[in-house]
């Protein structure tokens, strides 16, 4: 007798269907998984067995074949030990074949019968969704990830016995309603710094305005105690929420890596890796080819601190994610595309002992000694950001004044970001497009300068010697800044943008954040 069950197990970024076969003779009794499957699917006979008779159901005393196809796909995790037990129960005629028909399972058994959750139960769905299967079974702790992909009716299942009964008719598992459950936050502290916490560092609160506004890259220097990290963090603050589609694609992230199978990932990520991470860590690897850091900070910040102390390896694999926002991980037995679209926030000293052109520190470090220090990071990765900006120390007599004046207080800043966003997103017709996104094809044919401004530009170009990648870097910096200023003039909302074209200011101000001191 053969049955056949449908399953799923996640595939790199996207999902794979799974036929699982089974096959009941007479002779020694046996229970043998074949198709590929590592030595995790090859202890599912352990679970299942122990799951089915702890359940109550008998264990046939045959010699029981499971194929999981296709045979040539490398199968890794928990995922099938679900259908592997409904296939005994078939085979065992403790089930019949119309009870599991054109229905999806998957979920990983604990000994008693229990259901335990899985990673990467988006990518499960969405396969199953695009395969025309329209009813899931899977691990009740996976349904608030699970119902982010609309479509099939899905359930949840808390033990074996549980989906026995339902598939029996005899009590029915109810469809979820809306499920409520906290957001989880991937690398956020509640605790979040503001613009407000911050003293002085005027000059750094408006590059930071701008580049989360455009989402532009950033590069900040200055000696230690500056308030370096601090601007990173209140940058995380000023982003907008996540949209819909931008809650399943890192939520959908954070599964595959197995840092979140139930709750769904609401708060935009930072991820701010230390400088001793291996490469495979922050670009992505392993034998299963899983998501890195720059993966995991998606759609949000990817913080690196003391940039130029990261091994050379690592900054420049930053350089194609940085530019095609994805990165492709090959392995021997698998190759994975996950997107990788985040804005880079790094912190450099000036020098290896930080205190370079500070006036309450005297430098140590040769001439040598800082050229070899800045020459830690390439010309082509400078290329990739957009802003630099240097900061100094704040007088201590500054810190602890109970207020001070400050022209970029928080809220107001976030809600002219917002509004930038906003024009962002209707000029170019797509969510999560910003300015920095544009191509030079893009820029050339989206992008309006008045004649005085492509002078000043073609002038500093010559100057400075720009790259071309600087040149259009310039011109997306100064279409975010001509926004915000849009913004910032407007005395109502309109879903229509009045176009203006960038000025010499804007150039101007672009060009202030295009080199360190």
């Amino acid at each position: 007798m053969i049955s056949k069950i449908y399953s799923a197990i996640p595939h790199g970024f996207t999902g794979h269907i799974i036929e699982v076969e089974g096959d009941m003779n007479r002779g020694l009794p046996a229970f043998n998984i074949v198709g590929m499957a590592n030595k995790t699917i090859s202890e599912a006979r352990e679970r299942v067995r122990s799951a089915l008779v702890n359940s109550g159901f008998s264990f046939p005393g045959y010699k029981v074949t499971i194929n999981l196809a296709p045979a040539d796909l490398n199968k890794d995790g928990s995922y099938l030990d679900l259908p592997i037990a409904l296939s005994v129960l078939v085979l065992s005629k403790q089930l019949r074949e119309e009870d599991i028909k054109n229905r999806l399972f998957v979920g990983e058994l604990s000994l008693d019968g229990r259901l335990k959750p899985i990673k990467g139960i988006i990518n499960i769905v969405e396969a199953a969704r695009d395969a025309g299967i329209t009813e899931i079974f899977l691990p009740d702790a996976n349904l608030p990830q699970a119902t982010l992909i609309k479509g099939p009716r899905i359930y949840g299942v808390n033990t074996l016995q549980s989906l026995f009964l339902h598939l029996k008719g005899q009590k029915l598992i109810d469809l979820p309603s809306t499920i409520k459950t906290p957001p989880e936050s991937p690398n956020l502290s509640q605790d979040q710094t503001l613009l407000d916490h911050i003293r002085g560092q005027q000059l750094a609160k408006r590059a930071i305005e701008i580049a989360v506004a455009g989402h532009h890259n950033i590069l900040i220097s200055g000696p230690p105690g500056a308030g370096k990290t601090l601007l990173a963090k209140a940058a995380a603050s000023l982003l907008p929420p996540l949209s819909s589609e931008e809650k399943i694609s890192v939520t959908k992230i954070y599964s595959i890596a197995n840092l979140s199978t139930a709750k769904v990932i609401a708060s935009r990520p930072f991820r701010s890796p230390h400088h001793t991470s291996s490469p495979a860590s922050i670009i992505g690897g392993g034998a299963n080819a899983t998501p890195g850091e720059i993966s995991l900070a998606h759609s949000g910040i990817l913080f690196l601190d003391e940039l130029p102390e990261f091994p050379r390896p690592v900054l420049e694999a930053l350089r194609q994610p940085l530019e095609d926002k994805t990165i492709s991980v090959s392995r021997t037995n698998q190759k994975a595309t996950y997107p990788a679209d985040f804005m880079l926030i790094a912190t450099m000293n000036p020098c290896p002992c930080g205190y370079l052109g500070d006036h309450s520190h005297e430098c140590t470090c040769t001439n040598q000694q800082i050229q070899s220090y800045r020459k830690k990071l390439s010309g082509p990765l400078f290329d990739r950001i957009d802003i630099f900006v240097n900061v100094d120390k704040v007088d201590n007599a500054e810190l602890i004044k109970k207020s001070s004046k400050n022209t970029h207080q928080h809220s107001v800043v976030k809600n002219t970001i917002t509004g930038g966003i906003l024009r962002q997103h209707l000029r170019y017709k797509k969510p999560g497009f910003f300015n920095s996104s544009l191509s030079s094809y893009q820029v050339t044919k989206l992008i309006k300068l008045t004649p005085a401004a492509e002078k000043l530009l073609a002038d500093a170009s010559e100057k400075l010697s720009l790259s071309a990648r600087s040149y259009f870097k310039i011109i997306k910096v100064a279409r975010t800044i001509a926004d915000l200023e849009a913004v910032e003039n407007s005395t109502h909302e309109s879903n229509v943008i009045k176009e203006t074209p960038i000025d010499t200011r804007h150039i101007a101000e672009a060009l202030s954040f295009r080199s360190l001191t």
